[in-house]
């Protein structure tokens, strides 16, 4: 792996070729195109935006935010436009820049997933699409269709079957075996998996004897969870053979390459882009210097060179 000063930052997903491994996770970036003022879109590896569901959704009550020790609980709930408002009137926009677009697809019912993807099949602009079957904010639609093989094997067929373009599943933490769920969403189709959305968490006020966010729970994020995710990449990656792409608290450029090491091809950055909208842009710059500083000349051949 050392070079000579050069530094290749493209990885693949499947077929899907990225310029480097940094991607806008799903419901922390918007849909894009609200950050182009904030950061240069063509510098990251891609784009996952908001879920999209068959219909517009007004998400959990607020307050939707918590701060947390190192992290961060959310129970956004998977606010959206709905998928057919998304194509007329942000993807024409998302369609400008040179970054990947990846199209989060959620829905209460194995047959809503469908029919997202039905309305993107015929769009122009994405590149894959990305399943959620983990979020943890709602009340269904989400991490039910997760939480085991064969339920989560039931949505990913289905959704293989609607869709032409690539096939990426996000994968819930809060399961007892992620290696059992992620053989069965690669067995069912999958072309690669998301590890992992975000850990089942509470947070509460004694004063007022009731939850500081308006659901009753929400979701953990940042780097506090980055140890136990990497642990869930690592044993995700080692059961299946499709691609495995990291998110959970990814801070630093040596969390991006950590993460590399144990199994991912690339990652996504969520947390991180609330405190700082240049971020991803960001990481994807500093890793360049890091590769350089460790003499490595190609960042994909470092994916799965732990040793155990």
């Amino acid at each position: 792996m050392s070079g000579s000063g050069t530094v290749d930052l493209a990885v693949d997903v499947g077929s899907v070729h990225l310029a480097n491994p940094i991607i806008a996770a799903g419901g922390t970036f918007g849909y894009g195109v609200e950050f182009a003022q904030l950061t240069d879109l063509n510098k990251l590896g891609g784009i996952v935006v908001k879920g999209l569901s068959l219909e517009p959704m007004e998400g959990a009550p607020p307050p939707r935010l918590v701060p947390s020790a190192a992290g961060m609980l959310n129970a956004v709930g998977l606010q959206n436009i709905g998928v057919r408002r998304f194509i007329a009137e942000k993807l024409p926009t998302l369609r400008q820049f040179r970054t990947h677009v990846i199209a989060n697809v959620f829905g209460h019912a194995i047959e809503e997933y469908v029919g997202v993807i039905e309305q993107l099949e015929a769009a122009e602009g994405l590149i894959a699409y990305e399943l959620n079957i983990s979020c943890p904010n709602v009340a269904c639609g989400g991490a039910q269709f997760g939480s085991s093989p064969q339920t989560a094997a039931e949505v990913v067929s289905a959704a293989r079957r609607a869709a032409k373009r690539p096939l990426w599943v996000k994968l819930s933490p809060n399961v007892t075996d992620i290696g059992a769920i992620a053989r069965a969403a690669a067995e069912a189709g999958a072309d690669a998996l998301t590890v992992a959305n975000t850990y089942a968490a509470m947070s509460v006020d004694f004063r007022t004897r009731k939850s500081r966010l308006g659901n009753l729970s929400g979701g953990l994020s940042g780097p506090a969870i980055r140890p136990i995710t990497t642990k869930m990449v690592y044993e995700a990656a080692k059961a299946v053979k499709i691609p495995v792409i990291a998110l959970g608290g990814v801070e630093k450029p040596e969390d991006v390459l950590e993460y590399m090491v144990v199994g991912a091809s690339a990652v996504q950055v969520g947390t991180a882009t609330f405190a700082d909208p240049k971020a991803c842009e960001r990481l994807a710059d500093g890793l360049r210097d890091l590769c350089k500083a460790n003499n490595i000349s190609r960042i994909k051949e470092l994916t799965g060179v732990f040793q155990a």
